[in-house]
């Protein structure tokens, strides 16, 4: 905090605050924010009635439980003290940002990302291993996926997303954060939403899911073929693969991120389909299933040993087919190290 200049940490929702603390805040009307002063104990401002469920950490933290009559912005801008710049976490409410900016007038805003991000973005060994763990689990529902033990044809892609969710939560994890299933045209939308659209033979479906394990998340991305696929489609997806595979090898310790994104993109584009990729190559993954770093053009960063994240180059032709292939690696000072080990080729299943 003092090398970038920041007087006074201030976090609220979102993943930062059980990060360093171990308290999930619930999203409630009532305020719950760390003070964190660059020279002095932190303080959980918290309301009286959640006290309970924290466990204060002395030499950590310590509690300022708040009651129903009390201002706790005002008590969040006391423990402050007179800040020139403080970082406030992404995902704090406006309301409770509003309320504070005329009780510090005289402080710079920023990010809360510069600091916490930082610190989130190199995962420890025990990170990697809670990250290895549910990116196991999920293989192994995408390897029911391919072996045909998940039932597509005839149900509707917001069923078979159900049984995917279902899956993921008796693989071990705690909370299902995604389970896209795109059939045909609609997995030309790289975020489609599940619906009522059915299933039939002869079409390529897009399955991209993934939770939180133990804290951490898992997130994958498998076609199948339902049928033999037709051979523009075949060959697009041998693009897609080898695209992947270059990004996975570049992603090594000291490489640029954005270089790693070109990786990809480079095959895809001189194979004709550069247009029809659509999005970055990766994001970061750990506690959030979104976070630093991205890989991404413009994302000068280099890699660092412990960084996390995705490589999931994809091609969406609209209104005809889509595709996408994903695993999470971790940097390494030996290389890569994929967490999703299952197939990878697009597997054809019997109808």
């Amino acid at each position: 905090m003092s090398r970038l200049g920041i007087d006074v940490l201030l976090l609220s929702l979102g993943l930062d605050l059980p990060y360093l603390t171990g308290y999930h805040a619930m999203p409630l009307e009532r305020l719950t924010m760390l003070v964190v002063p660059h020279d002095r104990e932190a303080t959980l401002v918290i309301p009286r009635l959640e006290a309970p469920r924290v466990v204060e950490q002395p030499g950590v933290f310590s509690l300022h439980p708040w009651g129903e009559t009390e201002n706790p912005v005002e008590i969040v801008a006391a423990l402050s003290g007179r800040p020139r710049i403080a970082a406030i976490g992404d995902q704090t409410w406006a309301r409770f940002v509003v309320d504070l900016l005329p009780l510090m007038p005289s402080t710079t805003f920023r990010r809360a990302v510069d600091v916490v991000g930082a610190m989130r973005m190199v995962k420890d060994a025990a990170e990697v291993e809670a990250l290895r763990a549910a990116g196991a689990a999920v293989d192994r529902i995408a390897a029911d996926l391919q072996a045909g033990r998940i039932p597509l044809v005839g149900r509707t892609e917001a069923q078979v997303s159900a049984d995917l969710g279902a899956r993921i939560i008796a693989e071990g994890h705690q909370v299902v954060n995604f389970a896209i299933v795109a059939a045909g045209e609609n997995a030309a939308s790289p975020h489609h939403t599940p619906g009522a659209r059915v299933i039939r033979a002869g079409e390529v479906v897009l399955c991209d899911f993934g939770g939180t394990m133990n804290g951490y998340c898992s997130d994958i991305t498998r076609c199948v073929s339902l049928g033999t696929p037709p051979a523009e489609v075949r060959a697009a997806y041998d693009v897609l693969q080898a695209a992947q595979e270059a990004s996975v090898r570049a992603a090594t310790v000291g490489t640029a991120c954005e270089d790693v994104d070109r990786a990809a993109r480079r095959i895809i584009a001189e194979a004709g389909f550069g247009e029809y990729f659509v999005h970055r190559t990766g994001h970061g993954i750990g506690m959030d299933a979104h976070e630093d770093p991205y890989i991404v053009e413009g994302n000068r960063s280099p890699l660092v040993a412990g960084h996390a994240f995705s490589i999931e180059p994809g091609i969406y032709v609209p209104g005809r087919w889509g595709m996408r292939l994903e695993d999470i690696v971790v940097a390494s000072n030996s290389g890569p190290d994929p967490l999703n080990r299952v197939d990878h080729s697009l597997v054809v299943l019997e109808v």
